[in-house]
């Protein structure tokens, strides 16, 4: 960061010019993630602003989750959110390789259950019909795991579904291989959750820590459901990028 990138005669407020700064060196990586960034009262020195600006964008940058602090030590850069794509264009595994990560897949359930209220009615199905439920953690290598994904399709379309071939392969991959499965369309909600007991253990967080869960249900060519799939993403490492065309 340059103290000449500071521009008194720019209409642009000395705040937002600062925060630009701060962010262009997150964003750059000049400033890595768990750097510790230089104090209130340097950064107030260096740049000509008072301690009480500098300490606004500091906090707005922390509340956003680019930097944290430490209490009696400092402010570090956070490490930044991953930002995918809706499942509607390309699975969370693929988008995660694609990006160069190292994911890895562990089934923690696969089996026949009934289907509750619920899962009938995303479905189409009576309640109690027998459904495959599929339960899955995805992690990324030096990062540990960071989603967990569960899924319910009709009975039917479970033949060949073992725990190791939904290791191996996205779920909506093997449905088109296996079934010739072909989706029409996707219904989808987003919504911010906290960590139940469970979900807090396998994500190693605390409870009650902020996660993302997404929820979508697949439609075949015919429109009807085939698979109705909830995933929890970790808030501190995901964000969720949603693109329409008009």
């Amino acid at each position: 960061m340059s103290a000449a990138a500071l521009d008194r005669n720019n209409p642009k407020p000395l705040y937002q010019q600062f925060r630009d700064i701060v962010e262009e060196a997150i964003d750059s990586g000049k400033w890595e993630p768990n750097d510790k960034i230089p104090s209130e009262n340097q950064l107030s020195a260096k740049y000509g602003l008072s301690r009480m600006t500098v300490r606004s964008v500091l906090l707005d940058l922390v509340k956003e989750g680019k930097l944290y602090r430490v209490q009696g030590k400092g402010t570090y850069v956070a490490e930044q959110k991953i930002e995918a794509m809706s499942l509607y264009y390309v699975g969370i595994r693929e988008q995660l390789e694609q990006m160069g990560y190292e994911v890895s897949t562990k089934t923690l359930e696969c089996g026949i259950i009934p289907s509750d209220s619920n899962v009938a009615r995303h479905l189409n199905l009576e309640e109690g019909t027998p459904v495959f439920r599929i339960k899955r953690l995805r992690s990324i290598s030096k990062k540990g795991p960071v989603s967990i994904h569960i899924s319910y399709i009709p009975e039917k379309y479970s033949t060949g579904l073992t725990p190791e071939v939904l290791e191996k392969e996205q779920l909506c991959v093997l449905m088109n291989q296996n079934f010739g499965l072909q989706r029409k369309r996707v219904t989808e909600t987003l919504e911010s959750v906290a960590a139940d007991e469970e979900e807090a253990q396998l994500l190693k967080i605390e409870k009650g820590h902020p996660l993302l869960m997404l929820k979508d249900e697949q439609f075949s060519e015919e429109d009807t459901p085939y698979e109705y799939t909830k995933v929890v993403f970790r808030g501190d490492r995901f964000k969720i990028r949603l693109n329409y065309e008009a």
